[in-house]
């Protein structure tokens, strides 16, 4: 299956929840008024798009509506689509370009982050790259086995310390180990322990400047990680955790478990950090680079008549 195909078959539950909802709106108007921009608004926050984003998306409406001098509803959806489309803008990709490029990969317990490292291990060894793992978030024991695991999988070497040893210490020897042994991709584990964001911040800021110190010259990515079943909560997450290290990515896992996929949105107009990678499926290889074209494209596209608004219970397991 393409990469179209499955982000468009990821995005099944949230179009047809949201723009379902936003479809039905609009048909049901004869005529722009004041109330079907009140009524789209509600629509579009009910559906996890967010205040701030659904507030500027219907203004932005207003206004070229008024500037084209639309006066027939049925083309709104459309112009939804353009809005949309240039808020998301242009693709950012994973920086790769000087080896060892050192990844750290952030996010709360359960949001997906060891399964991301598993796939994104599977991923790079598939194209030919070298690839090391750090088992840098020593505060639980399970995590350390738990990407063992995934790095077995994908046939990868793992630097891993005891529970409860220094992160930074572990980071410093992966560097070491990923330039001796000639690796192109070095990906870092840390704790999700935002609850206690002193402590994160501390240690986040501290595995960074050994990062700087040791790999001067390697390309670098922080990809904070976030479950999209969990709507607005992702964002504040984003939002907190963009207060302890400086996020170049996001990673989206579960998109295709959820009515909620209009965060993707939000998170790129209300926070400025790209979305680089999605998760649309369980398979290892269903990690995929992010692409805002095909998103809104898909998330667009016309529903069928008959397309069942019910939607089952969200899986939220991990």
């Amino acid at each position: 299956m393409g990469f179209f195909s499955k982000i468009k078959d990821g995005l099944r539950k949230t179009k047809e929840s949201m723009v379902k909802k936003m479809q039905k709106v609009v048909n049901s108007f004869t005529k722009i008024d004041e109330d079907l921009f009140e009524q789209l608004e509600e629509t579009m926050i009910m559906s996890d798009m967010g205040v701030e984003t659904s507030v500027q998306i219907c203004e932005e409406l207003r206004k070229r509506i008024k500037e084209r001098g639309v006066t027939d509803p049925s083309l709104i959806m459309e112009m939804i689509q353009e809005i949309v489309a240039e808020m998301m803008g242009d693709d950012t990709g994973l920086d790769l370009s000087v080896s060892p490029s050192v990844i750290m990969v952030i996010g709360v317990n359960g949001a997906g982050k060891t399964t991301t490292i598993g796939k994104l291990c599977h991923s790079f060894k598939n194209e030919g790259k070298k690839v090391l793992v750090a088992a840098a978030d020593t505060f639980r024991a399970a995590a350390i086995d738990q990407l063992e695991v995934w790095t077995q999988r994908a046939g990868v070497d793992i630097v891993k310390h005891a529970e409860g040893s220094d992160p930074a210490s572990v980071v410093y020897d992966a560097i070491a180990a990923a330039k001796a042994r000639g690796c192109d991709v070095l990906i870092c584990d840390t704790a999700g322990r935002l609850h206690n964001k002193k402590n994160l911040m501390d240690e986040l800021a501290k595995m960074n400047r050994i990062i700087e110190r040791e790999a001067p010259e390697s390309s670098k990515e922080i990809l904070l990680v976030l479950d999209a079943t969990t709507g607005q909560n992702a964002v504040n997450q984003a939002k907190l955790f963009s207060e302890v290290a400086p996020i170049s990515g996001i990673v989206l896992t579960k998109l295709d478990g959820t009515a909620k996929g209009g965060i993707v949105i939000s998170i790129k107009n209300e926070l400025g950090i790209p979305v680089k990678l999605i998760g649309v499926g369980e398979k290892i290889d269903d990690l995929q680079p992010f692409n805002s074209h095909d998103f809104v494209k898909a998330l667009f596209e016309p529903l069928p008549e008959n397309a069942d608004a019910s939607l089952p219970e969200e899986n939220e397991d991990e």
